[in-house]
């Protein structure tokens, strides 16, 4: 039953309810058992274990632990103990998890705080009498009695309204209370949107003015904030795009690993036959071979790497008012593409304030508007109190010198007419410290023209003509036009106190003073973060509840839109197919008169196109859609806590400039990350060929155990430090990254297979130096039956594989720029560049731990050699970037076609 196109009396005799007596407490229990109680059913939580779980769910991951195990049965069954090689693995896995979960954020909340936000008792006529119920007990065809202040506990119909106002903004994004009628609504070409319907009144609404009696037409999850709950516990968690890409260099590395494997079991079947397979020690030293380039090819310390850098942008953005709560988000918002923003409060300051006035006697004007209203200044705030469209009015004569506590201490309120919503219309009767009475009307400044017959002019009061009346209509009009809320204030003086306070004794015989017209200004710092928005290529677009032409307007002075035409509201929405409106979606910039359902449409509308998404809203009725798009914003001072919970990114000072501050992180925060992980990938890439080769000729050049050391300790802390390598210039002025780049994308998938050749080339003639130092001569074969043999040509290789990362890491503080031209230092790669160094002197030459790992003690000249070889990696990669500038030169100077 569509309740707000019924009258009261079919709404009653549909519910079988009556709006004196009430239910009784017999049908209201029948019902209740029938409906189950009034409340949001709540989401069932995961336990810690699950969650862990889930961290360790990753190709990655699990390839960790599986070389762990393999490390640790075969250094068993030869007898030795390679728990450092178990541990550092176990090390990496367990911190990941924990970092994971203590970050990750509960989607469950969301539900909570949607509960917290129904009254906990409620006014009700039951058996005839009104009583304080809990609002979770309320039924079906239960009369509540509603007041100013109150939470309304339900989706209701309302039967009695006397000047009932109701806060909806949290629901349909309405910047004003709504005016609550009896009168039943007629539909017209279709469904009326939520916020048309002013026969309604809903649960997770408040009333802020007047009182009322209204039937619950609906409880529970069948309510419209039911309709959002479920909508947020359906809703699945999309994966970002760095963690798709992970997730798919996980499984290229995987494969990978294991083909490399089963190819080494393969050839090493082969060489030696049927005595492989019957002796042990080959098939433990194969495994052992599996292992190192399991450990070569696994950027052990990605994993963390990524998480660390995803944190630190995490705190930088906390000091820009961004609180981040998935660390994932941080990524995301550097490939935003499409920005949907909620207008109320997020475009606009949530706040009515008169901005134009029109009339001979401005200062009677503003006096007029405060003292014929409810408000109140509170004068050690300096702000006013009450319904925002008065506190509006009382706002404004404050800033003009009239604060309403110096105007209640003149004049003393002596009679009034209530403002109705039938009349339009608001009068008072004051009197003023020298005993003279005046009354001041204000309201719909048509029904007060009506009942005006002079005028308020720079020559004193003239008689109100034709022509006089026609302008001030004109000038109504053109407040309306640019999407002002209009309003008049009149006059009468009054020799003795009037006979009668009847609204129609009142009205009549006015002077007209002059037109007040306010609005929800916009926050002066978005219409320049907008042009930041589109100058970074993203597309903003206004997604609000309020009027088409308000929203035109707003959106306009934005510089959203341009014409008139790239508005729709959300009734001409419902004529669009899926199909059509993913057809037709870049053509409009503003959705007006929008419901929650409406909002999910244009998000999945916006990722039909394959665009990374971002919607921002305060209100519940954000909640379904902010969880569904690919970041999700809430704001942090006047957004609900269901939008909190579920947003990915609140924002702490409610400003739209910061979420493209964020935007501009979270771009520096992704560029960080493809640098950590191209100088990661380089020297793996470099590690699996070095010990390939290796093993394909017969010898060992590096243990397990040093690789991990380097992938874990000695990569580490540069890649780290290039986490906080400053921003490069002109990150806002590039088009956003497509969601379907990979991590490879622009040519560093080359870059990294380029550096990875020449870091391994490095390594291996590191080793024969070392080799032909210690041995005059390079033979292969004595090496390949000596393992120990290599020791001092496998110390070298460790040195120059060490440090040729260390130099490396300057390379990448620019894909493409030389490390020379760079203005800015990173005195963290510095330091990390100075702790490596002397971690590494320590492994090599400090003879108890060089034992551990099995190195030999190196003179200088090989030690220089060592170091020489690595710092070639500078000039060869300043060669190959040099290459690559000129190469984007021609490219971009090439006539077009």
């Amino acid at each position: 039953m569509k309740a707000y196109v019924s009258t009261s009396d079919e709404v009653l005799s549909e519910l079988e309810s009556n709006s004196e007596t009430g239910l009784t407490s017999a049908q209201a229990a029948k019902r209740l058992e029938a409906n189950g109680p009034n409340k949001l059913d709540e989401a069932e939580k995961d336990p810690l274990w699950k969650r862990l779980l889930a961290q360790l769910a990753d190709p990655m991951i699990i390839l960790l632990l599986a070389a762990a195990v393999i490390s640790a049965v075969a250094g068993a069954a030869q007898g030795e103990s390679d728990i450092a090689d178990v541990i550092i693995i176990l090390f990496v896995v367990v911190v990941n998890a924990v970092l994971g979960v203590v970050q990750e954020s509960k989607a469950e909340e969301a539900l909570e705080a949607l509960q917290q936000m129904a009254a906990s008792t409620s006014k009700v006529v039951r058996d005839g009498k009104i009583l304080d119920v809990k609002s979770e007990d309320l039924a079906v065809g239960d009369i509540v009695v509603l007041e100013a202040g109150d939470a309304v506990p339900a989706d209701c119909r309302i039967l009695e309204s006397a000047s009932l106002k109701v806060e909806e903004s949290a629901l349909t994004g309405e910047s004003l209370p709504v005016d609550k009628v009896v009168e039943a609504l007629v539909a017209q070409g279709g469904d009326i949107p939520l916020g048309d319907r002013k026969n309604m009144v809903y649960m997770g609404s408040t009333v802020v003015y007047g009182r009322g009696r209204a039937v619950v037409v609906a409880t529970g999850m069948d309510t419209e904030m039911g309709k959002i709950a479920d909508s947020i516990n359906q809703a699945k968690d999309e994966q970002t795009p760095l963690q798709i890409k992970l997730a798919e260099l996980s499984r290229i590395l995987t494969i990978g690993v294991i083909a490399i494997c089963i190819f080494i079991f393969i050839v090493d079947f082969i060489k030696h036959g049927a005595e492989f397979m019957a002796d042990p020690r080959l098939i433990i030293d194969t495994f052992m071979v599996a292992v190192s380039l399991a450990v070569a090819a696994i950027p052990e310390g990605l994993v963390a790497v990524v998480t660390i850098v995803l944190s630190i942008g995490v705190t930088k953005m906390s000091h820009e008012a961004a609180i981040i709560r998935k660390l994932t988000a941080v990524e995301t918002l550097g490939c935003t593409q499409v920005i949907c923003s909620d207008k109320t409060g997020t475009l606009t300051q949530n706040k009515m304030t008169v901005v134009r006035h029109t009339g001979a006697d401005e200062d009677e004007l503003v006096r007029a508007m405060a003292l014929c209203n409810d408000a109140q200044w509170v004068l050690a705030e300096e702000s006013a109190k009450g319904e925002p469209t008065e506190a509006a009015l009382v706002a404004d004569a404050a800033r003009h010198g009239q604060p309403k506590t110096d105007l209640d201490a003149r004049f003393q309120r002596v009679g009034e007419a209530p403002f109705d919503s039938g009349r339009k219309m608001m009068s008072v009767v004051l009197k003023d410290v020298e005993g003279d009475l005046v009354q001041y009307t204000k309201g719909a400044p048509d029904e007060v023209l009506k009942r005006c017959v002079s005028v308020v002019t720079s020559d004193g009061v003239v008689p109100l003509t034709d022509e006089i009346r026609s302008a001030i209509l004109e000038e109504n009009k053109g407040m309306a036009d640019d999407a002002l809320r209009v309003l008049a204030a009149a006059k009468r003086e009054w020799p003795a106190a009037p006979e009668s306070e009847d609204a129609a004794y009142l009205e009549q015989n006015l002077t007209f003073i002059g037109l007040c017209g306010m609005i929800d200004p916009v926050r002066p710092e978005v219409g320049p973060s907008i042009q930041e928005a589109h100058d970074a290529g993203i597309r903003v677009v206004m997604i609000t509840g309020d009027h088409i032409d308000t929203a035109v307007a707003i959106a306009r002075e934005l510089g959203i839109i341009s014409d008139r035409s790239q508005a729709i509201t959300g009734s001409e929405l419902d004529k669009l197919s899926d199909e059509e409106l993913a057809e037709k979606i870049a053509n409009y910039g503003v959705y007006a008169r929008v419901q929650p359902e409406h909002k999910v449409r244009i998000v999945e509308a916006w990722k039909a196109q394959d665009q990374i998404v971002a919607m921002t809203g305060d209100g519940v009725n954000d909640a379904p859609s902010i969880k569904r798009a690919d970041i999700g914003i809430g704001m942090g001072i006047t957004g609900t806590d269901v939008t909190k919970n579920v947003a990915d990114m609140v924002l702490a000072d409610d400003n739209f400039a910061t979420i493209v501050t964020a935007v501009e992180e979270g771009r520096h925060v992704y560029d960080n990350i493809r640098k950590a992980i191209q100088f990661l990938l380089s020297s793996n890439i470099a590690e699996v060929i070095a010990v390939f080769v290796a093993t394909m000729v017969g010898f060992v050049i590096l243990e397990p155990v040093h690789l991990l050391w380097i992938n874990l300790i000695t990569d580490c802390f540069p890649a780290l430090a290039l986490g906080m390598e400053k921003a490069e210039p002109g990150v806002m002025r590039r088009q956003p990254r497509k969601a379907s780049d990979g991590i490879f994308a622009g040519g560093m998938g080359v870059d990294v297979v380029f550096q990875g050749v020449i870091i391994s080339l490095m390594t291996l003639a590191s080793y024969f130096i070392g080799i032909q130092h210690q041995f005059g001569t390079i033979d292969l074969g004595f090496i390949a039956n000596n393992p120990e043999a290599g020791i001092e040509g496998m110390t070298m290789a460790f040195l120059t594989l060490s440090m040729v990362e260390m130099f490396h890491s300057f390379n990448m503080r620019s894909r493409r720029q030389s490390i020379f031209k760079l203005g800015n230092q990173n005195p963290w790669l510095w330091g990390s560049f100075a702790l490596s160094l002397v971690l590494t002197y320590v492994v090599i030459e400090v003879p108890a731990v060089a034992a551990i790992f099995g190195f030999a003690e190196l003179d200088m000249p090989n030690y220089l050699m060592a170091m020489g070889l690595a710092f070639l990696i500078i000039p060869i990669m300043e060669i190959y970037k040099a290459c690559w500038r000129a190469h984007d030169r021609k490219k971009v100077d090439a006539p077009a076609a």
